[in-house]
């Protein structure tokens, strides 16, 4: 079967929004949406040939970029790898030179289009950011209401809520306030049983991975419009939450922590060897903070997740 190598980019404006571009009807998958790129032809670099796609088809430079998701996806007729960029500056105005349609979204809106079955793992990467705040377990819920409201003024966009030292009641009205704290300005992410996903439509549901072993062959319980996540540790467990079908993932510990003191670290090279095969967005988790966002990417991943590395209020 063939095999094709695409470079594809995830084009940021300075607003914010997302640059896509319609299939020409007659071409594969034509009628769809789908990011910026093209094929990269034998023995050229990855960013050479994106840089060179997008002067072809938009008439723009390329002059930063750096790795966001590599998917690998199999259709009838052909093994597709998209290798795909954040494009945060280029040069020139973007038009179709080819004549398709462009539409410039917010990284909400991408939802509202049809893109390829290969590209959801894309559309995920695109909306999600590089930084997934994890709330320390050991403080009572005012002080997570003060620490969460902070954050979100930080700029911080993605939120679990975990406190599993609170009895249910206490967890569940806390993540009442939150998720109107986090309204408009943050994704939340609520840890629990699966009886409790009715009951908070805005949230999004992290697994654990004792919830990943028990319910992946039961398939994804909840709707495609709301986030799911998983904890994963092992090339197993990647698998599970792909056949659960999660939106991204965290996968630790990447290093020691004082959390997880006596849990054996992945270390960046084996986190690299597991995530080459897995398509959805992973942050790093365990050790590691906004400092090694860059190490992060050019390994695979999302971004990198933490407690104390992204806790605005000082931790003991």
């Amino acid at each position: 079967m063939k095999r094709v190598h695409v470079a594809a980019a995830v084009i940021r404006g300075e607003d914010g929004r997302i640059l896509i571009a319609k299939r020409p009807d007659d071409k594969h998958q034509g009628g769809l949406w789908e990011f910026p790129g093209g094929k990269v032809e034998e023995g050229e670099a990855v960013l050479a040939a994106l840089s060179r796609e997008l002067q072809e088809e938009l008439t723009i430079r390329l002059d930063s970029a750096h790795p966001l998701i590599q998917v690998r996806h199999d259709y009838a007729d052909k093994h597709v790898l998209l290798d795909v960029w954040e494009v945060s500056r280029f040069t020139g105005e973007p038009h179709g030179a080819e004549g398709q349609p462009l539409a410039w979204v917010t990284a909400r809106q991408l939802g509202d289009y049809e893109f390829p079955a290969a590209n959801r793992p894309i559309v995920a990467a695109a909306r999600l950011p590089e930084h997934y705040l994890i709330t320390p377990d050991d403080l009572d819920g005012p002080q997570l209401l003060a620490g969460i409201r902070t954050a979100i003024s930080q700029g911080v966009r993605l939120i679990q809520l975990r406190a599993p030292a609170m009895f249910d009641a206490q967890y569940r009205d806390l993540a009442v306030d939150i998720q109107g704290l986090c309204a408009g300005k943050a994704q939340l992410m609520l840890k629990g049983p699966l009886e409790w996903l009715g009951d908070f439509p805005a949230a999004g549901w992290h697994l654990t991975a004792e919830q990943l072993r028990k319910y992946a062959a039961k398939g994804r319980p909840l709707a495609a419009d709301r986030w799911l996540a998983a904890s994963c540790h092992s090339a197993e467990e990647l698998q599970l939450a792909t056949q659960i079908g999660a939106d991204f993932v965290t996968l630790s510990p990447l290093q020691t922590t004082q959390t997880h003191p006596d849990a054996s670290p992945l270390g960046w090279e084996q986190a690299s060897t597991l995530l080459q095969g897995f398509n959805q967005p992973c942050y790093l988790l365990g050790g590691v903070g906004p400092q090694h966002v860059e190490q992060a990417r050019q390994v695979g991943a999302q971004g990198v997740a933490g407690i104390r590395a992204f806790w605005p209020e000082p931790l003991q």
